[in-house]
């Protein structure tokens, strides 16, 4: 088999997360070396196989591998056909060196939540302009990756607070143009970041980056409606360019901005 090679990786606007990177490699060994960040990999199709302080683990099905910083680990392909994943650098702000112990004991979580929400979490940093629904996601995974690393801290989560709820709504709808970070609204509303989304959630029923995606194309609607073309409609609703308002709209709606509006001249000519 001829070797394969694919590499992308950038660097996300989103605090907490040094680096995104995802690879394909049919042949390619990783020797022992460390990071000074966490390592949190998935692997969409093949397998890989590893050693982390001196013991061999693997990367089967629904498993998210989280390794330490400065512990010293390997890489290899398990299947002839090598692996591809996706891996999130994550800063110690994420998760603090208390945690490095337990992770070392056990670095592979098998469990498909967590496995399905770091995926969206990857899509979403892929996204320009999905910063709050990236930063929503990720207070989300590292509440539960704390959990799996401190079993006995489950089960003690706060009841939803309907207050600060109607708090990030109002902040969301005061913002609708230039957004807000998580961690300004957390900020603001004097509010752990992870309540604030859980609280947001609960009483609502509907993510806040969801909640305000879902404004601004309500916004966006009624312009194109208007007659505003696409790219002004973008810049007028809020969204970093128009391909994520396409995106977006297309998501929700089933059809381009662009589409929709050439539907409107038609029903109005009918």
């Amino acid at each position: 088999m001829v070797a394969r090679q694919e590499v992308s990786a950038w660097r996300p606007r989103v605090p907490g997360v040094v680096e995104v990177f995802h690879a394909h490699f049919t042949a390619h060994a990783y020797p022992m070396h460390v990071h000074d960040v966490w390592t949190l990999l998935i692997v969409d199709d093949g397998a890989v196989r590893y050693d982390l302080n001196r013991r061999e683990h693997g990367t089967p099905g629904d498993t998210v591998s989280l390794l330490p910083p400065q512990v010293p680990h390997n890489g290899s392909p398990a299947t002839p056909h090598g692996f591809r994943k996706r891996v999130l650098y994550l800063d110690l702000t994420q998760l603090d060196e208390s945690f490095i112990g337990a992770a070392v004991d056990g670095p592979d979580l098998v469990d498909p939540l967590l496995r399905r929400r770091v995926g969206q979490l990857h899509t979403a940093l892929a996204d320009r302009g999905g910063e709050l629904e990236a930063q929503s996601r990720l207070t989300l995974i590292r509440e539960r990756l704390r959990t799996h690393l401190r079993p006995r801290s489950a089960g003690r989560e706060r009841p939803a607070d309907p207050g600060l709820a109607h708090g990030l709504r109002e902040l969301l709808d005061a913002r609708l143009l230039q957004g807000v970070t998580l961690d300004e609204a957390a900020r603001l509303l004097h509010a752990h970041p992870t309540h604030l989304v859980r609280a947001f959630s609960g009483r609502f029923g509907i993510a806040p980056h969801q909640y305000l995606t879902a404004r601004r194309l309500d916004r966006a609607r009624r312009l194109l409606l208007d007659g505003l073309p696409p790219g002004e409609v973008a810049a007028a609703t809020g969204f970093y360019d128009q391909s994520h308002l396409n995106r977006s709209f297309k998501r929700l709606v089933g059809t381009t901005p662009g589409r929709f509006a050439r539907q409107r001249g038609g029903d109005a000519t009918r």
